[in-house]
């Protein structure tokens, strides 16, 4: 459930019209709800409420300090994956001791800089990150709180680009190598070791590779309590996946059910780090159509948004379903569409085949489910700004992010000396 619904035949984002926020701040935009950010987070949570349960919002998905703010006074932590989203976690009031911060490729500064805000969490990935980390810990004269990111060598069964869990796969440390790794851990003066993490891609709509892994996961917790390792926490990271399209994945209820089996035997804290199932419905993005443009062969609905503000289309072959802020009449004519943005692409593609009511310059669409791994990919291809992000509370808009001018853009390049 979202809040974005038609009233009297108009678009609303819980009590403000798209239109207002369209005549105020002009197109394309990204649009974030409140009610529907507070709504899903508490969902989650009162799927875990019989476990102790820290949820650490996935950053990642969506950095605006105003949502991450959102979440914070909901009592959410945040899942980060570099230096940039902990100051963000930080300046949205996030304490450093619900911080975890994970990544394959952590730099010594990077290390250096989370250890000096005492975060509460390390998720160490590789033998020799576990080893810098512990160099930096002792020139600071502090120790980490480690978790092992542990690859149980699962698919998830999601898109390739967003599937972690498996042996091929860049994150985390192997099955076979992850006992070495913890015996290691207990040697080093810089670390302490709380946890066990891993996680096993995003997206997820079936329960099963979750049970998988976490049954593997939970057997290793077993195993390393038996050669006296102190594990008190256990990091089960995100993946649960949204209905972009008809596919309906499971209920956060049922995968708190399936967590709550496996993990209360163990006596141990959980951590987990949704992302797009607390912000992905939460956001919309709105844009205006420029022209029509009709072939023999195909119509194309030509809007202002480009492949710069909304990627996934276009890495993921990813469907968001594709609305008119005017509400179509029922029984009304309709037309088979290609919805598709201004950049010089050909994969500039928001959606193919989409049937639309006629439309013509001028009208306003919203292409939903954009409030996750939209405005955070967003870039300045053909030298297009980036677009404003809007947050709706009630009958209240504010602009979180405004959009960048072309003196913002351009005077981020300097010239050398010689020109």
């Amino acid at each position: 459930m979202d809040h974005f619904s038609y009233r009297k035949g108009i678009l609303y984002a819980e009590d403000v019209s798209i239109p207002e926020i369209v005549k105020e701040i002009d197109t394309p935009f990204y649009c974030y709800s409140t009610a529907t950010l507070t709504r899903h987070y508490k969902v989650f949570a009162e799927a875990f409420s019989s476990v102790p349960t820290l949820i650490c919002f996935a950053v990642k998905a969506n950095s605006n300090i105003a949502v991450l703010k959102t979440l914070a006074k909901l009592g959410s932590g945040a899942d980060t994956v570099s230096e940039g989203e902990i100051m963000r976690a930080l300046a949205a009031g996030i304490s450093p001791r619900k911080i975890v911060f994970s990544g394959v490729g952590k730099t010594r500064d990077e290390l250096r800089y989370a250890l000096k805000q005492d975060i509460g969490q390390f998720n160490v990935e590789s033998r020799e990150e576990l080893l810098m980390l512990s160099e930096e810990a002792c020139k600071l004269g502090k120790k980490a709180n480690i978790a092992v990111r542990v690859n149980p060598d699962v698919d998830a069964g999601t898109h390739d680009k967003i599937s972690t869990g498996k042996k091929e796969h860049k994150f985390g440390v192997s099955w076979e190598e992850t006992p070495d790794v913890y015996e290691k851990a207990k040697e080093l003066e810089g670390i302490n070791v709380v946890a066990v993490a891993t996680h096993i891609g995003s997206q997820i709509t079936d329960l099963s590779p979750f049970r998988l892994a976490f049954d593997k996961i939970a057997g290793l917790v077993e195993m390393l309590r038996q050669k006296g390792h102190d594990i008190k926490r256990l990091d089960l990271g995100g993946g649960l996946g949204i209905p972009y399209n008809e596919k309906i994945p499971p209920a956060p209820a049922e995968y708190g059910e399936l967590i709550t089996e496996i993990v209360k035997p163990l006596g141990c804290e959980l951590v987990l780090e949704p992302g797009r199932l607390i912000a992905g419905n939460a956001g919309i993005l709105v844009t205006k159509v420029v022209l029509v443009k009709r072939t023999r062969h195909r119509n194309f609905l030509v809007v202002d948004a480009a492949m710069n503000d909304l990627l996934r289309p276009s890495l993921y072959n990813a469907y968001h379903e594709i609305i008119t802020v005017v509400e179509p009449k029922k029984g009304g004519a309709t037309e088979l569409f290609d919805v598709v943005g201004p950049v010089c692409e050909t994969g500039d593609v928001f959606g193919k085949d989409r049937i639309m009511p006629h439309m013509q310059e001028g009208d306003l669409a919203v292409i939903r489910s954009a409030g996750a791994y939209g405005a955070v990919m967003a870039g300045t291809y053909n030298s297009r700004l980036l677009v404003p992000e809007i947050m709706v509370n009630g009958e209240k808009f504010s602009v979180v992010r405004p959009r960048q001018t072309y003196d913002d853009m351009i005077g981020l390049d300097k010239l050398p000396d010689w020109l």
